[in-house]
């Protein structure tokens, strides 16, 4: 600085700019002050797994940095892409109906608004906080208070009364406590709660152990209930499938589906660790790219991944063609999952398997939706579907084609059985436009069943 003034005083003296010399000169050679500059967009969130902080994530206001915690080694949240969310973590945050209810599309304010979400992860700015979030571990079974598909115990949730102006006006109060569990998914779900005595609340402070679905509107009122046919048949079809039920509404509303989670302990005794990767984050893609894939990408991405890839890869099959008897078209890759389970302590996971059913559906039978393709392309096709396609996967597959074959034949003989004994439950609520769909719906299954060749 002195050197700089010197040359600065030399040309002022030469032009006679005596006074800029001298402001020029004091400002050379003033003092330096240490100034401590905070970037008031950074944040760090804490993230923790049932309940064990597993990393930290930041944000310094532009880009996003992950960080694990030093004695964890699973491979749980990992940052594939420099600067973006990690995968598993954006698959966890709102989309469709909640994303629009909490009004915010910026990452950083999503994660701020909730601290709750799916696969038993919790995530504040405030890392003490995350111990005093409720632990999400089953009560009691839904098979307990359910009876011939309808339940039984005493729903406590929000209702259509007279102070609402809308069902979805409720359940979108509820979502203003950041405590209220966060889901993603583009249908209307509720989180809830299901007692000991069989009560079922709102999950707002409370362990989160069920999924409520309402019904739609505008032609949508009968989602629940075919949602409940779908989920019967592939039980009855051989498919793993979690505990459901349809719940009676107060108001006059239509039937709700209740489902029981299946990745979160069942007891106090129970300690392993649950988390539930959808195959958008496992391709490492956005959820907006959920119907951008095939199902032989899917077994591509599977096979190096599952503790028993040879019997997840005929599954992988098996619900393709689930979804296509059933007419479900929106059998995208946020509705298929791996669940990774691991021990107490464990550094990698002890299986890793293709989920359970879920949001399995006909979406043939609603409006708009009459001539609905395949989610995910199959062979090359969405529609017209033939055993050789299936096959043709499996060879893909690295499948023995004698073992597929059977498994298919097998696979049809029971859900051609199950159509026989799937009906609708006798509840309030059942107008004749859910009916009319129902019996569509069970129609299109025949068909498409007694026409697969």
């Amino acid at each position: 600085p002195s050197a700089a003034a010197d040359a600065v005083w030399a040309l002022a003296r030469e032009n006679k700019w005596y006074r800029e010399g001298e402001h020029t000169e004091r400002y050379l050679l003033r003092s330096a002050v240490a100034v401590d500059v905070r970037n008031e967009a950074a944040l760090t969130f804490s993230v923790a797994w049932h309940g064990q902080i597993v990393g930290q994530l930041g944000h310094d206001g532009f880009e996003w940095r992950w960080q694990p915690q030093d004695n964890f080694n699973l491979p749980l949240v990992q940052q594939r892409v420099p600067g973006r969310l990690p995968p598993f973590i954006l698959s966890l945050l709102p989309e469709g109906w909640l994303e629009k209810v909490l009004k915010d599309n910026d990452e950083r304010a999503v994660l701020r608004s909730g601290k709750r979400y799916m696969s038993n992860i919790t995530i504040s700015e405030d890392a003490a906080e995350l111990a005093s979030l409720p632990v999400d571990m089953l009560s009691v079974s839904l098979s307990r208070y359910a009876r011939d598909g309808v339940f039984t115990g005493n729903y406590a949730g929000p209702g259509r009364g007279k102070l609402e102006a809308d069902f979805e006006a409720g359940l979108a109060r509820l979502y203003e406590r950041p405590d209220t569990p966060r889901l993603s998914g583009v249908q209307i779900k509720a989180p809830m709660y299901l007692a000991q005595d069989g009560q079922l609340s709102p999950s707002a402070g409370l362990p989160f152990t069920h999924i409520l679905k309402p019904a739609g509107t505008s032609g949508f009122q009968a989602l629940p209930v075919i949602e409940y046919l779908a989920m019967t048949l592939g039980r009855a079809s051989g498919l793993e499938a979690p505990d459901i039920a349809l719940v009676a509404m107060p108001d006059d509303m239509p039937p709700a589906l209740l489902v029981e989670r299946f990745d979160i302990r069942t007891s106090p005794e129970d300690e392993r660790r649950f988390a539930l990767e959808d195959l958008c984050s496992v391709l490492d893609l956005p959820p907006d790219a959920k119907y951008d894939g095939t199902i032989e990408r899917i077994t591509r991405a599977i096979r190096p991944l599952s503790t028993s890839a040879g019997e997840d890869l005929l599954l992988v099959i098996k619900r393709a063609l689930f979804a296509w008897l059933i007419g479900d078209g929106d059998m995208h890759l946020k509705n298929l999952a791996l669940l990774k389970i691991a021990d107490p302590v464990a550094d990698r996971f002890s299986t890793i398997r293709l989920a359970p059913l879920y949001d399995a559906v006909t979406t043939r039978v609603f409006p708009s939706l009459e001539h609905d393709r395949m989610a995910l392309k199959l062979n090359g096709k969405d529609d017209r579907l033939r055993r050789r396609d299936f096959m043709q996967v499996a060879a893909i597959a690295g499948l023995a084609a004698t073992g597929v074959g059977e498994e298919i034949d097998h696979f049809l003989q029971r859900f051609a059985e199950a159509i026989d004994g799937v009906s609708l439950p006798d509840l309030p609520g059942v107008d004749r436009d859910i009916e009319e769909r129902a019996d569509a719906m069970v129609a299109l299954c025949r068909e498409r069943v007694a026409a697969f060749t």
